[in-house]
């Protein structure tokens, strides 16, 4: 099949599973097992890139979208059919966690601008360079799950990010920037909202939405407002390519299904002396043994 760049390719066919669309434009040359990241064969869809032309309905410009005039139910349906997980590695589809179960209550939304793992600055970045598109993803959370309040919790090693948001957050009735201690694993859902809110999530089978609370990540936040007001979906993310021996450690704006060999390339290649390479960070992420497995949309860092 020839494909175009944000074409749906994959259909949500469970609960717990989100739709996957083409990052790029070009032929579908396979669908079958390949190797991941860790060696384990995984469905996988490859395709050969052509141009690079887009599905319609997507606005690719830079105008910032303010108004959100969709009902809760249409922004949860958007987000859903835009296949946006949690992309602070846990890949939780996001329609799931805004669908609030019959009998709980929302009380306030959490926006989780953390990233308590040494080296990965993708989510620091993304609240730096998008801090206005972020606010508004959060505003159209906010709706979603029918609360006037929310905390964005952001550590204290990143003042530029505190200093921007909050800027930002002026002009945003009920959004607050909440500077917390640097200790990990502040970025712990649990642990973050501990620190926010003082309240202790019960053991599992207990979630936060059992103290009140539903929890995004800043990146997928960002995500939310790129599907909602500019009809773009999951395609690409931000990702950290870091690491002591690397010549050039950088933040990439990286196309879903990009080799992980692509980005080590373009920081300056694998050091001589590299003794393994991370997927994630250095305290939760995988060692690699396939480094041309491709970026996923939980992959925020390569160490």
């Amino acid at each position: 099949d020839k494909v175009l760049t944000g074409q749906l390719i994959a259909e949500a066919a469970s609960f717990m599973s989100a739709n996957i669309h083409s990052p790029v434009s070009g032929t579908v040359t396979g669908v079958d097992l390949l190797p991941n990241g860790q060696g384990l064969r995984q469905m996988m869809i490859t395709i050969k890139r052509e141009g690079d032309e887009w599905a319609e309905g997507i606005d690719r410009s830079e105008t910032l979208v303010r108004e959100c005039t969709l009902s809760a139910q249409e922004i949860i349906a958007r987000i859903k059919q835009a296949g946006i997980v949690g992309m602070g590695g846990a890949t939780f589809p996001t329609h799931v966690k805004l669908s609030i179960p019959p009998g709980k209550k929302a009380e306030c939304l959490i926006i989780n601008g953390v990233e308590c793992e040494p080296y990965l600055t993708s989510d620091h970045r993304t609240m730096l360079e998008h801090g206005e598109e972020l606010i508004v993803g959060v505003t159209i959370l906010m709706k979603a799950v029918g609360v006037e309040k929310a905390y964005i919790g952001i550590e204290n090693n990143k003042p530029d990010a505190i200093e921007h948001l909050r800027g930002i957050a002026r002009n945003y009735a009920g959004v607050e920037v909440v500077p917390l201690k640097v200790k990990y694993p502040q970025g712990g859902e649990k642990q973050l909202i501990a620190a926010v809110t003082g309240r202790q999530v019960p053991p599992p089978p207990a979630l936060p939405i059992d103290v009140g609370a539903v929890v995004c990540n800043a990146s997928t936040t960002y995500a939310v407002y790129q599907a909602v007001q500019k009809g773009m979906p999951l395609i690409q993310r931000v990702v950290t390519i870091t690491g002591k021996g690397l010549r050039e450690p950088k933040n990439l704006l990286t196309r879903m299904g990009t080799p992980v060999s692509a980005l080590i390339e373009a920081a300056g290649g694998l050091p001589a002396d590299a003794g393994k390479v991370i997927n994630g960070g250095p305290m939760m992420g995988r060692a690699m043994v396939n480094l041309d497995s491709p970026v996923t949309k939980g992959c925020s860092g390569i160490t």
